[in-house]
């Protein structure tokens, strides 16, 4: 496996701890207000992203997340074409870089909302007085009806998926599809498909391709219900598990807080051990953790310290079952 994490587009501290505690893989958002530089579609900008890593020993594997906006083609609006065009460049030039990963969504944001993941409550007080994230959906205003079908959303997806992926399968970028998070069957007016394990399936058999794959986020899909063993070695089965997200939480989708990677009711160790076992050697990255004291995170569930604690509990992990990693 390579141990990765989700770095920003700039240098700062968390490059440095990164190498300090020996991780040398990451992936990145890319989109323009977060590197300085223009949207990845341009090489040049990619280019200079993938540099900055490099020059500091840190190999870029891949791209994660929305590194432009999405809505038109998520919500099947006039210009998702041009966004389209500009999405099939994105992934020419991955592939030119050697960069193999994209880790991405669909879930489309509310006309009336800035966000796409969601938590209602940032600061939940968790062991030592650690801070946490929660969603609750007591907690979010009487939802409006949604501005689309579900089976719109799928059509907007069909049409995204079987115009990108014989590019990307051109190119040599495997994509990772994440879960929506949390996975509910909306968000506020905005619906959402990709909440069960199944609806995979169907986004294999829209876009058949060796390229068309999972980012395999181990809460979301235990917020979903799904037996976490099977489904990893299903996915592994089919040649689709192409990336990890290692992190646990407690509740249910409608009701749930992230928790450390060591304190909740699932085997962590039993989990590595799976991976390990269906021949997973793609990248596996800790996710959202808990804010350390003296932390103030730009985003929460980023925070540099609880990185750093769930990274060496990851590798203490694989070290006592003799578990390779880079």
């Amino acid at each position: 496996m390579k141990l990765t994490l989700l770095l920003p587009a700039v240098p700062d501290d968390s490059w440095v701890f990164a190498k300090q505690i020996g991780v040398t893989h990451a992936v990145v958002k890319a989109a323009p207000e977060l590197s300085g530089l223009a949207a990845p579609d341009d090489i040049d900008a990619l280019r200079t992203v993938q540099k900055r890593f490099g020059d500091e020993g840190i190999t870029l594997v891949g791209l994660e997340g929305d590194q432009f906006d999405m809505s038109r083609i998520k919500r099947g609006e006039p210009g998702r074409d041009e966004d389209l065009e500009r999405y099939h460049r994105m992934l020419r030039n991955m592939g030119e870089l050697g960069l193999e990963l994209l880790c991405y969504n669909f879930m489309p944001r509310a006309k009336t909302a800035d966000h796409d993941w969601h938590r209602t409550d940032v600061a939940v007080p968790l062991r030592g007085g650690s801070l946490t994230t929660c969603y609750d959906v007591a907690e979010l205003p009487p939802a409006p009806a949604l501005e689309f079908s579900h089976e719109q959303l799928w059509a907007n997806y069909t049409y995204f998926i079987q115009s990108v992926m014989p590019v990307a399968e051109e190119a040599g970028v495997k994509m990772g599809l994440h879960p929506d998070d949390p996975p509910l069957p909306a968000l506020g007016a905005a619906p959402r498909i990709f909440n069960q394990p199944e609806a995979w399936l169907r986004a294999f058999e829209l876009a058949p391709s060796p390229n068309n794959g999972v980012t395999f986020c181990q809460a979301n899909f235990k917020l979903m219900g799904a037996d976490l063993d099977y489904w990893v070695r299903r996915f592994a089965e089919l040649k689709k598990l192409f990336f990890v997200h290692f992190r646990d939480v407690s509740g249910t989708a409608e009701r749930f807080t992230e928790i450390w990677h060591d304190e909740g009711d699932d085997d962590m160790g039993a989990m590595v051990r799976l991976y390990h076992e269906v021949g997973f050697e793609g990248p596996i990255r800790d996710d959202h953790v808990p804010a350390m004291h003296g932390e103030k995170p730009k985003v929460p569930g980023y925070g540099t310290l609880g990185h750093l604690f769930a990274v060496g509990y990851l590798k203490g992990l694989l070290d006592a079952q003799h578990i390779s990693y880079i």
